[in-house]
């Protein structure tokens, strides 16, 4: 049920970090690790219980809101989560990947039909 503001004693902006000033460019972090990374605490620390569902409310966001700024890596095994970094210019996508119509596809020929 929403509160007034009133209620609370005090708000807060809703800032939080750009995928550069979070994450090393050449380091892939799981969105656990991501999760304690945008509270300020070591991706390792270790949390109380219930805590990590609070702080993936927080990350899974970001990581959905940043995801043009990010690569994902497989998990190395199904039951590990899957590895997100920070997007370089060596990881961006060539012309042909990004555009399936440059990628061995032909284009229909509009004069097929005629």
């Amino acid at each position: 049920m929403p509160k007034p503001k009133s209620e609370f004693d005090a708000v807060y902006p809703c800032d939080f970090y750009a995928p550069e000033e979070l994450l090393a460019d050449d380091q892939m972090y799981t969105v656990y690790e991501i999760a304690r990374l945008l509270q300020d605490l070591d991706p390792d620390a270790a949390l109380e219980p219930g805590e990590e569902e609070i702080l993936l409310d927080w990350a899974i966001p970001w990581v959905i809101d940043h995801a043009d700024q990010l690569v994902i890596a497989e998990p190395p095994t199904d039951a590990d989560p899957g590895f997100y970094g920070l997007r370089t210019n060596e990881d961006a996508p060539t012309e042909s990947a990004a555009n399936p119509a440059t990628n061995g596809a032909s284009e229909p020929d509009a004069d097929a039909d005629s």
